[in-house]
């Protein structure tokens, strides 16, 4: 391990704490860091932070040691129930990851409870928790915290713990507005109390971190630390020892490359990254089946309750595949992840370089690889301009085998791979189209057919994008879809249930009106009055049998008035036409008693 440092803990201006020390060697730190060498004495001399550096820098130790500095100089000693420090981080991966790096020092100090506050558990349990156990520093998400402040009714008044706070730490910051986080923000921060320290740490600062900067912090020092050897003009944010790989291919023969690079790299461990959900579930699913003799797990923000319990057990793994979303982009230190994969490029650049920095961690080598369609091929120097990330070719691999009729063959024989497959490639088109670099990911140039030849496609799917386009390179499959059967007898049986349902429901519908299902009632109901409003109206003119020519003319032209007003009748013309008709005629017309009048308004 190559150590990046800035010398050794004790020659730190603020002296720290002997059992603070104590953990430091436990955990194998003799020195720091940039980021921490600059941020803690700052920190533990009441000063607001904002602090930028590298992903992978020891950022998680450069807020925890002053926290526990600072609570430990308290005059008076925290009770149970009283908070002293709050660590807010958008994801329930990095919160775990922080409250074990927290554990390892609060052994030194039994005097301080701890509480982690996160999604996938019950909050009921996390109510009884922090009233049995107590929490003097917590560790949260935004959700989940904003969520224990309206517990009060179950005997948690987290509203008044909370007043003894000292320190405030948002890890992530622009991750957690990213995310949608800034009203559980806004929120948790109006219980909090304005004399407290806070801290912002992020590998990027963004304006709305900027704007944060400025509402929440006062007079904070701001903190940018780069890569040794890297010019101060620089904004790389990719550590030193990372190497950077592209590689172009087309989409139906993305997959085939991606599962040869993993057969050819078992003994290592791999992220490999996409941009749904549902191609998460989907492609992991086919890397189960296509390569063997590898621990194979899925990660992404749609699981509810095994998401903590994945990320735990693949933390141990020596080698394995993670097949995950951005979820795991942000802070998440997995030791030794020797590549990170993006299959599907990310929806903006700044996430690039935080997938990137899942690997090459605190002085560690470390590989990405992202893989580029034929059109894609500028992102390469929109990277190297825009991140300061500059990467290397790797050439695709010639005839790798091809592994798409076999993942063909597994949506044949199960329905559920056949519409996990569909699933995948809506989705996937869905998040193309979202993409912020929309000068280089262009979905009208996107070749659909190739793509849905690289998700081994039946047929394709009926979607808003596709509609109206013909496929003449994508062969759909001769068999009509709706029989392939799921391999789970019970949801086949749900299915047949249904079908069955939708047959009889048919049937005792033929010849009756088709109501629109896609349309709210409440519009078809307004469609219906209007249609009828429009069929009296037509009834009342009829009912006027207009003969006279000019009659004729006042009833069509319901402007004669404004002409004359305007100038272009002259008053004569307009007494001629009104005398030929007669005034109720022209009533009719749509003239009233104050228009014959010759109102000057």
């Amino acid at each position: 391990m190559e150590h990046v440092t800035e010398g050794a803990w004790e020659t730190l201006p603020v002296p720290l704490h002997p059992q603070v020390l104590a953990a430091l060697r436990e955990l194998g730190f003799p020195r720091m860091t940039p980021v921490q060498s600059a941020t803690i004495p700052l920190f533990i001399k009441n000063k607001d932070v904002a602090a930028e550096a590298v992903t992978g820098s020891g950022k998680t130790l450069a807020f925890v040691i002053p926290i526990l500095q600072i609570l430990l100089r308290r005059d008076e000693k925290l009770k149970k129930m009283q908070v002293g420090a709050i660590i807010i981080t958008p994801t329930r991966e990095l919160a775990i990851q922080i409250n074990e790096v927290l554990l390892h020092f609060s052994k030194h100090f039994p005097q301080f409870s701890q509480i982690l506050l996160i999604g996938g558990r019950n909050p009921g349990e996390d109510v009884e928790r922090f009233k049995e156990q107590g929490g003097n520093i917590i560790v949260a998400t935004p959700g989940r915290l904003e969520d224990m402040f309206r517990r009060k009714a179950e005997g948690l008044d987290l509203a008044n713990c909370v007043k003894s706070l000292d320190v405030l730490v948002l890890d992530e910051a622009d991750r957690l507005l990213d995310m949608g986080f800034e009203a559980s923000i806004n929120t948790i921060l109006e219980f909090l109390p304005k004399q407290r320290r806070t801290g912002l740490f992020s590998a990027t600062q963004t304006q709305e971190v900027e704007n944060l900067v400025r509402a929440g912090l006062r007079n904070p020092v701001r903190i940018s630390v780069k890569e040794k050897g890297v010019a101060a003009t620089s904004t790389q944010k990719t550590p030193s020892r990372l190497q950077n790989y592209y590689m172009v291919c087309r989409a139906d023969e993305k997959f085939n490359q991606l599962v040869h690079f993993l057969r050819n790299h078992k003994q290592e461990k791999h992220l490999v990254f996409f941009s749904t959900c549902a191609c998460v579930e989907y492609y992991g699913k086919a890397l189960e089946a296509l390569v063997k003799n590898v621990k194979i797990m899925c990660i992404h923000g749609k699981m509810k309750y095994k998401r903590n319990k994945i990320f735990m057990e693949f933390r141990k793994l020596q080698s394995g595949i993670l097949v995950c979303t951005d979820v795991m982009a942000r802070g998440i230190d997995i030791p030794e992840v020797n590549w990170v994969l993006q299959y599907d490029p990310p929806s903006n650049a700044s996430a690039f370089v935080h997938r990137c920095g899942r690997t090459a961690r605190m002085g560690h080598a470390g590989s990405a690889l992202v893989f580029l369609l034929p059109m894609e091929e500028s992102y390469v120097n929109f990277l190297s301009i825009n991140q300061k990330c500059p990467l290397q070719e790797m050439k695709p691999q010639k005839n790798p085998a091809d592994l798409l009729p076999q993942l063909k063959s597994m949506a044949l024989a199960d329905r559920a791979v056949f519409e996990k497959g569909m699933k995948a490639f809506v989705s996937c088109v869905q998040a193309y189209a979202k993409h912020e670099c929309n000068l280089i990911f262009r979905l009208k140039d996107l070749d659909f057919a190739s793509l849905a030849q690289g998700f081994a496609l039946l047929r394709m799917p009926k979607m808003p994008e596709l509609r109206g386009k013909q496929f003449p390179d994508f062969v759909p499959v001769t068999i009509d879809t709706d029989t392939i059967a799921f391999k789970d007898k019970n949801r086949e049986k749900q299915r047949q249930k249904f079908l069955e349902q939708q047959r009889k429901e048919k049937k005792e519908n033929e010849g009756k009106k088709k109501f629109i299902k896609n349309k709210a009632w409440s519009k078809q109901k307004a469609k219906k009055e209007k249609k009828k409003k429009m069929l009296e109206k037509r009834k009342r003119e009829e009912e006027f049998d207009v003969e006279d020519e000019d009659m004729q003319e006042l009833l069509n032209d319901t402007r004669l008035l404004k002409k004359l007003k305007k100038g272009k009748m002259s008053e004569g013309e307009f007494e001629k036409r009104l005398l030929a008709c007669g005034k109720g005629e022209a009533e009719l017309a749509g003239l009233g008693s104050s228009d014959l009048e010759g109102d000057d308004s």
